[in-house]
């Protein structure tokens, strides 16, 4: 089968028939289309004529390549094309999969950033103002256009904080998906629904907001039903969410990098470090594996470490 015509019929497989995010179908057609090139340069246009061999050599010309390209970088190459492979031998376009013995890099185990507690506090404060009443949040809609964007923004870090949701996840909220009280419903990879929990402090951020800032914001821009929405009133991006995070991170002087996923860290790692069952965590974060969230208890074992370090008598 000719090699685009691969890449075509398995990216509507992963879109359609799986259900994955178009950020992750988006991901697989990037590298493909790397791949179909390199394919194209070696004078091969038909997935017949692809072995192991070649997928070999195309990993290997990849690893060696300038700039170096990073373990994880390489691993989710090689991730896309055996998809690629394993989809057309399943589905009987070849009769194998030469991608077979194709083995993911060892990548060294990088455990996630998270903020302590007080750095967390300290970019909440820098976001905007925090609504300490029930009147403040009953108050009535408008301000100044300053006023209105640093009550979304608080709103939006709290949420972030409060549920440890995607950036992705909280930026395609709706309005009505905040209307459950002390509840979020929250559509994650593939499309999957979960149902977190949202605390007070991150409940009274978000009433503030659509009570001070959206009717005003939401009177800018085309009627939607997205629950952020930016400063012309169309629905907030992801890489505007990013740089909200990063104006507040600078205002709280904060070193380390901070992202939308630093918060999703932190929520983690806090959960586990108060008590939380690492099950109850993975359901949280909306992770099909609980590998994927044990990680996280390695953040909690080292903290353990340092206090033990710092602490008992005979630790040095």
């Amino acid at each position: 089968m000719r090699i685009d015509l691969a890449v075509d019929a398995y990216l509507r497989h992963v879109a359609i028939e799986r259900g994955l995010s178009e950020n992750t179908v988006a991901a697989y057609r990037r590298d493909l289309a790397g791949y179909a090139e390199w394919l194209r340069e070696q004078g091969i246009d038909d997935t017949a004529a692809v072995t192991s061999v070649t997928l070999a050599s195309f990993v290997a010309d990849r690893a060696a390549g300038q700039p170096p390209i990073a373990a994880s970088s390489l691993a989710r190459l090689q991730s896309s094309v055996r998809g690629l492979h394993r989809f057309l031998a399943r589905e009987g376009i070849e009769p194998a999969d030469p991608s077979m013995n194709l083995r993911p890099p060892k990548q060294a185990r990088r455990l996630p950033k998270a903020l302590t507690i007080e750095q967390v506090e300290s970019l909440l404060d820098a976001s905007g103002p925090a609504p300490s009443t029930d009147a403040d949040v009953a108050g009535t809609a408008g301000g100044a256009p300053g006023d209105l964007l640093a009550t979304r923004d608080r709103a939006l870090l709290e949420l972030l904080y409060a549920t440890g949701a995607r950036v992705s996840e909280i930026v395609q909220l709706d309005v009505d998906d905040v209307a459950h009280g002390d509840v979020l419903r929250v559509r994650g990879k593939g499309s999957k629904e979960r149902i977190v929990p949202v605390g007070s402090y991150a409940r009274a951020a978000v009433d503030a907001y659509l009570t001070r800032s959206r009717p005003e914001l939401s009177l800018r821009g085309r009627a939607t039903p997205k629950l952020f929405l930016g400063a012309r009133g169309a629905p907030l991006s992801r890489q505007s969410a990013w740089l909200i995070i990063q104006s507040a991170a600078e205002r709280a002087h904060l070193t380390a990098h901070v992202s939308p996923h630093t918060l999703r860290h932190s929520f983690a790692t806090h959960l586990l470090q108060g008590g939380a069952d690492v099950r109850v965590v993975q359901e949280l974060l909306g992770h099909a594996s609980v590998a994927t969230t044990q990680i996280y208890t390695y953040v909690s074992v080292d903290a353990l470490r340092d206090v033990y370090a710092t602490s008992h008598p005979r630790a040095r």
